[in-house]
């Protein structure tokens, strides 16, 4: 994302900043959060394989991927280390592993819905400083920090390995199916790698990244509907 927003030729050198500020700030705080979720709902569905390895902690040395960081800064894709899930330890192997999986991206629209929601209550207090320097720091930032929570969570969704929305689809698939997926599952990495390359990821992202946001500002914005 940073060297689409460097290519945007008319960003200022402060959306920047605050871009990469943002960013850091997942990375540092939303990445484990992401991990950690995942690793907590496996724990209380029966598999203590993360906590045994300590990973249900908000400490991102434990989860933080310096590639994947990378990533995240420069195209706006990214990811931690992953938590390790020990699937026949669930209750319910194929519902429990789509349970977690789906966890990972409810917990950065949770991250995003809190952005949106501290983004708004600035600017109902400070909203007569909306011309100072300061006050569109705080705004680039926050706008930044949710959009950037809205891409992980549309990211993680799309249903090919590795991605979260590929064990929340195969929830959904009769068995024999299921059984196909996990077999083919390098090859449907590969298949992911390819459409990222080619820039088709950004495409299909596009229209539900921007509901999605637009959910996540409307949800945000109903509690402070009589100061507007």
């Amino acid at each position: 994302m940073l060297y689409s927003i460097l290519q945007g030729g008319e960003i200022s050198f402060l959306e920047i900043v605050m871009y990469i500020l943002a960013t850091l700030v997942v990375i540092a705080v939303i990445l484990p959060f992401h991990e950690l979720a995942h690793g907590f709902i496996a724990y209380k569905l029966g598999d203590d394989t993360a906590k045994r390895q300590g990973r249900l902690t908000f400490n991102p040395i434990a989860h933080i991927n310096p590639m994947g960081a990378l990533c995240l800064l420069l195209v706006g894709f990214g990811w931690a280390e992953p938590v390790p899930v020990n699937i026949y330890k669930l209750k319910n192997p194929k519902r429990d592993m789509a349970l977690v999986a789906l966890a990972g991206p409810v917990a950065n629209i949770i991250a995003g819905l809190v952005g949106a929601i501290l983004s708004i209550l600035f600017s109902v207090l400070f909203g007569s400083h909306s011309t100072s320097l300061w006050y569109e720091a705080v705004k680039y930032f926050f706008s930044y920090y949710v959009a950037v929570n809205v891409g992980l969570a549309v990211f993680n969704l799309i249903p090919l390995p590795p991605l979260d929305g590929s064990k929340i689809l195969g929830a959904l698939l009769a068995d024999e199916l299921y059984k196909k997926q996990l077999m083919y599952e390098d090859k449907l990495s590969m298949v992911l790698v390819v459409l990222v390359m080619l820039g088709v990821v950004d495409k299909i992202m596009a229209v539900p990244q921007e509901l999605l946001l637009s959910f996540v500002y409307l949800v945000a914005g109903l509690p402070f509907l009589p100061f507007f």
